[in-house]
């Protein structure tokens, strides 16, 4: 069993940053690829981004690419989200989810909540404009 703690979520003005972290406990390895979703009150959950285990596959929902970097380190066994230039639609709760993949060739993998065996419980980002 994996478990995920979402953290760094917070109030900024838009145009700010925050950087989310992902950390997670118990059978953890750095096999484990990681994804971050969102969803906004009245919303679905959608992709934002993920993360394979091996670092070597990295997918961007379209509306932050550019703007938000997903990174590991594999030392913390966290995973970070730096959101920069933050927009009042990014406002959101934010969740990890993770599965056992070194590798992740297909970005529609990614993109899938099913995919994923194991969630957080979010963290919030307000953006106030």
């Amino acid at each position: 069993q994996v478990q995920l703690a979402e953290s760094g979520g917070g109030l900024v003005q838009a145009g700010g940053s925050l950087r989310l972290s992902c950390t997670a406990s118990g059978r953890t390895s750095n096999r484990y690829a990681v994804g971050w979703f969102r969803q906004a009150p009245g919303s679905e959950r959608e992709f934002v981004a993920a993360l394979s285990g091996a670092s070597d596959n990295i997918y961007y929902s379209d509306s932050v690419k550019g703007r938000f970097t997903i990174s590991r380190d594999n030392a913390k066994s966290t995973v970070y989200l730096q959101m920069n230039s933050l927009k009042p639609e990014d406002t959101a709760t934010y969740t990890c989810a993770s599965k056992e993949a070194l590798f992740v060739v297909a970005e529609a993998l990614a993109e899938r909540e099913s995919w994923y065996d194991y969630w957080g419980q979010g963290t919030q980002v307000t953006v106030s404009s």
